[in-house]
């Protein structure tokens, strides 16, 4: 009685990730989570830095006058929340391409918007760890008085920066790192040429248990 035995080597299929919509916004809730955290940490941080000017009203006008001095350091409030923008921006948008490289390019998006809400929480929330509305605080002052000024942004293009800051890193690292798909493409060409060609066996096995290939049993 014989018996015969294929044995057939073949290389075993990868496995092709599947695409959960569910973990994506999972992972998205949780970057504007670590924005406005941040943004609000950024708004303590610029109120802590940020000294404020005074506005002083004339005893003979009842005229809210400010030195130049005083522009001075308005200006410079503005300057301390675009480096804080810069600076956070530029981590965000490293945190950025660290969750989400696989999805490509809606990648700079996420950055952008990371950014931008990050700054906004840092500017609305500078307003109320501030002195508050500065016109409403003038009008009610007396003639002589002098009113510190409001922790707001003078200049609605400084929130741009935020934005701009944490794509930078996201854009620079697509473009002059390697390209994350030619790279799988020569890890799947190593490892083809690294695995054995498929061999088929196929003989008859006696008796005493020894495979005999077609040939041998031929002759």
């Amino acid at each position: 009685m014989s018996t015969t035995i294929t044995e057939e080597h073949r290389p075993s299929p990868e496995p092709v990730p599947a695409d959960d919509d569910s973990s994506v916004v999972l992972w998205i809730a949780l970057l504007a989570g670590l924005s406005v955290v941040v943004g609000g940490l950024a708004a303590v941080f610029w109120a802590s830095v940020v000294t404020l000017p005074t506005w002083r009203i004339d005893p003979a006008t009842g005229v809210a006058m400010m030195s130049e001095r005083g522009v001075t350091e308005l200006v410079a409030s503005d300057v301390w929340f675009v480096i804080t923008g810069g600076l956070i921006g530029l981590g965000l948008g490293l945190v950025t391409w660290k969750w989400f490289r696989p999805l490509g390019w809606p990648t700079a998006l996420l950055a952008v918007g990371s950014g931008l809400l990050a700054g906004v929480v840092c500017w609305q929330l500078g307003q109320v760890l501030g002195p508050g509305p500065e016109a409403e605080r003038i009008s009610a002052a007396a003639q002589g008085a002098v009113v510190p000024a409001s922790l707001q942004l003078r200049s609605l293009s400084a929130l741009a920066v935020w934005g701009f800051a944490a794509v930078t890193p996201v854009l620079l690292i697509s473009s002059l790192g390697p390209d994350e798909e030619d790279a799988a493409s020569r890890r799947r060409r190593r490892r083809d040429a690294a695995e054995p060609e498929p061999v088929d066996e196929t003989g008859t096995v006696d008796e005493r248990g020894v495979l005999t290939s077609p040939d041998e049993a031929a002759s």
